[in-house]
């Protein structure tokens, strides 16, 4: 998704997800397909369903965690931060 306002890049980390935590726990080659395919899915629905399409950008699905990274505002961050479904937004530090 093209990302029309100048933004940088925000880990997104989400609430306890129990179907996470089964999905996880599955340590198959099929199980680790079905994680993936859920927790893209399940990040993408939470950027349409609070952020207007084509603002952002996201860049990648965290397995090891519940969580995402995706370039948007400090605005969009904070709407973000108010979602029930999130539990911390926390912009990206650059190290020297």
């Amino acid at each position: 998704m093209e990302c029309r306002e100048s933004g940088e890049l925000h880990f997104v980390f989400m609430k306890y997800d129990p179907e996470y935590e089964r999905l996880r726990s599955n340590k198959t080659k099929r199980g680790g397909h079905e994680l993936d395919l859920y927790l893209s899915r399940k990040h993408d629905d939470i950027l349409a369903k609070y952020l207007l399409p084509g603002t952002y950008n996201k860049t990648l699905s965290l397995v090891i965690v519940d969580g995402f990274a995706v370039q948007i505002t400090d605005h969009q961050a904070n709407v973000l931060r108010s979602a029930k479904e999130v539990r911390i937004v926390e912009k990206n530090q650059e190290l020297a």
